[in-house]
């Protein structure tokens, strides 16, 4: 249901459009995320009621109980929820931008740029300056692999389906370069970029999470202020510039923005592969495709994918500790395959 405000002031009146239906789906994820936040120090062995983890949270529990709630499970709730976030979140904005339900920063080779940077940082410069530049790597990385998609596919422009078809085949072309720094390096740092490459909340602490929060404070905002530009650009470029749009400027923006958010949440929890893809098609089921809510509504939905494939992952298999790119591949890779099996007329 759509309701009109109208807004009156003395010189005029302002008009503006609420989807109630959408709106309450999107304040219900909210909610969700906000309680599995809450939720999730108390799950697993041992499992910890709410009152429990309020007096932790609060300096008045036992100190036994603050350990596992404060230091080990709520920044590790905290990660996965941020991190599925700027997944879900750039994965929608990537699908607005290329008009393509199979675009994700995982196919089209900007978590794979992400990959190479992280994984030579780990393995040649971690011990030299610390993990704390770990992000700026990935995010350097994610951005050079943008910049290559962009540039290769730019003739007179860049068209959708001309983006995600390089990307394709920029995205093998890193995971080829990142098989090979594994080759070459040491054992001990191959072991830990192997499991930051499989996806993993394992370890999360405060730091990651002060990583990670600056990123998301800076750019997510922007790009709900940028939503009604991919309403526009989903009528097409032709349409888009005849409305006045400049097409190209604000494709450049968006597709920034989608890399610093996919490549911030890498450098994070590895690569956790298919939550942008998967995200903003449930999301769409539930609020539409218009952006204003799709995009927050996309970015709840990865939060929650990624914080129940951690909760599956740390509680299923106790005491082993698997990675949460595992599970999140398990239920991916098949959605990929539905969708080009649905989309194979379009290609």
């Amino acid at each position: 249901m759509i309701r009109q405000i109208n807004i009156r002031s003395k010189k005029n009146t302002i008009s503006f459009q609420i989807d109630v239906k959408s709106l309450l789906v999107t304040l219900i994820l909210l909610m969700l995320a906000v309680a599995a936040l809450f939720a999730g120090p108390g799950l697993g062995d041992p499992f910890f009621s709410p009152v429990e983890i309020s007096q932790s949270l609060f300096g008045l529990g036992s100190g036994g109980n603050e350990f596992i709630i404060n230091t080990l499970r709520f920044p590790r709730a905290a990660v996965s929820l941020l991190a599925g976030l700027c997944l879900g979140i750039a994965g929608a904005i990537l699908q607005g931008i290329v008009r393509n339900p199979l675009a994700s920063p995982d196919i089209i080779g900007i978590t794979g740029g992400a990959a190479v940077a992280a994984v030579s940082y780990i393995t040649f410069f971690q011990d030299s300056f610390g993990i704390q530049w770990l992000p700026f790597a990935a995010i350097g990385g994610a951005l050079a692999a943008s910049l290559l998609i962009y540039l290769i596919s730019w003739n007179k422009g860049v068209t959708p389906i001309r983006l995600v078809l390089i990307g394709i085949g920029v995205s093998a072309a890193m995971n080829a370069c990142t098989m090979l720094i594994l080759t070459l390096s040491p054992d001990y740092s191959a072991s830990q970029a192997y499991i930051w490459l499989t996806g993993s909340v394992y370890g999360a602490s405060w730091e990651g999470l002060r990583l990670l929060l600056p990123w998301t404070i800076l750019i997510v905002p922007l790009i709900i202020l940028y939503s009604s530009v991919l309403n526009v650009q989903e009528l097409g470029d032709d349409t888009s510039a005849g409305l006045g749009l400049s097409v190209q400027k604000h494709r450049l923006v968006l597709l920034l923005s989608s890399v610093v958010l996919a490549g911030a949440a890498v450098s994070v929890v590895g690569t956790i592969g298919f939550v942008g893809l998967v995200a903003p098609h449930i999301a769409r089921l539930l609020v539409g495709r218009s952006f204003p809510y799709l995009l927050p509504s996309a970015g709840f939905i990865g939060a929650l994918i990624v914080f129940l494939a951690d909760v599956v992952a740390r509680t299923a298999f106790y005491p082993s500790d698997i990675p949460a790119g595992i599970f999140t591949a398990g239920v991916g890779a098949p959605f990929f395959i539905y969708l080009l099996v649905k989309n194979r007329n379009q290609f």
